[in-house]
């Protein structure tokens, strides 16, 4: 293919986060939007510009059926459902298809051995690639190593979104979190662990460019109870349930902590943490010298959505589907955003 003609991208899922990655595959002129995917009967058959918001018909139909997509030859998909399915992954991967996935893929190392091995076998099958990123984690990762890269040594890197994620209106997925549960509640931090494990992932790949060689990945999270009701519209946290959840996965060599990525979250404003919010993502290295930033995620002017969840949505895509040409671009296998050259957005006059 020449390096004037545009990427042939298909969207997989247009729920919150695939809704905006199509919107901004429609919207660039170096990605051809070829097709859609909808788990939903009742996105079937509809043009890609209503399910994206966008104001002109692309002519592009959403479909549930995978060997149609497949057969269109498409050089990448996006692929944003909210948990990676390994039977879809398979198809595409063996199929050529490059995959960018925000569902919970860093590494592919909570994923079980065999899996994992099913995903190599497939990308070199079909001389394919797989990445995976977000906002956190994802490029949180990304701009904690550049950091790193100001630092004769570093001791460690440690990463935490520090928000009140009230406004990401997800029951199940807050639920899995401890939120609105009894503390007490036999195997919660275990849940809590295994929901949010790709974070494990992204730990190991910053210990990795930092040439860090982990021993052990553990994890910890204290749980702080709200101290009132709060009706949040799509769930209620009731007083003495979990309002406040502050965690953290963590690699080590030996008994030094290389590398942490966590969180301090709480749900509506009848909770004190245990830190102070910083309404963002704090990243701080360790080293001569320390290094720190907070990153915000702030409104344009012309932001006209009720609330901000959208933009946070955003936030999780675009490091996502900005990455495409440098996917496709790169060796088959899996890669990381160590990996690949740095990954930039699309100028729009």
């Amino acid at each position: 293919m020449g390096s004037d003609q545009p990427l042939r991208v298909i969207q997989w899922t247009t729920g919150n986060i695939g809704t905006r990655s199509l919107h901004a595959i429609i919207g660039r002129d170096d990605m051809e939007l070829v097709g859609v995917y909808a788990h939903g009967a009742d996105k079937v058959g509809k043009d890609a510009a209503e399910l994206a918001g966008w104001p002109e018909p692309t002519g592009v139909t959403a479909t549930n059926d995978i060997d149609a997509l497949i057969a269109l030859q498409p050089d990448a998909c996006c692929y944003n459902p909210l948990w990676p399915n390994i039977d879809e992954l398979v198809a595409l991967l063996e199929a050529g298809v490059n995959v960018c996935s925000s569902a919970a893929w860093i590494t592919g190392g909570k994923q079980t051995p065999e899996d994992l091995d099913r995903i190599r076998k497939a990308c070199a099958a079909g001389e394919s690639t797989i990445f995976g990123s977000g906002a956190h984690p994802g490029m949180t990762n990304m701009v904690g190593m550049v950091l790193s890269g100001a630092c004769e040594n570093v001791t460690e890197i440690r990463i935490t979104e520090s928000v009140d994620c009230s406004t990401y209106e997800s029951a199940g997925t807050q639920s899995a979190m401890g939120f609105g549960r009894d503390p007490e509640t036999p195997g919660l931090a275990e849940s809590v662990r295994r929901e949010s494990e790709v974070f494990a992932e992204s730990a190991a790949m910053m210990a990795d460019a930092i040439g860090a060689k982990l021993d052990r990945l553990t994890f910890d999270v204290e749980f702080t109870t709200a101290t009132g009701d709060s009706d949040l519209g799509f769930m209620t946290i009731p007083s003495g349930t979990v309002g406040g959840v502050y965690g953290y996965h963590r690699g080590w060599v030996g008994d030094h902590n290389v590398v942490s990525v966590g969180f301090n979250w709480i749900m509506g404003s009848h909770v004190t943490p245990p830190k102070p919010l910083e309404h963002g993502h704090v990243i701080q290295v360790f080293g001569t010298p320390n290094m720190r930033t907070v990153l915000h995620c702030l409104p344009p002017r012309d932001w006209t959505e009720p609330g901000f969840m959208g933009l946070g949505m955003i936030y999780t895509a675009m490091p996502v589907t900005n990455a495409v040409p440098a996917v496709v671009a790169a060796a088959p296998g899996i890669v990381t955003l160590k990996d690949l050259p740095p990954v930039a957005g699309r100028f729009r006059g």
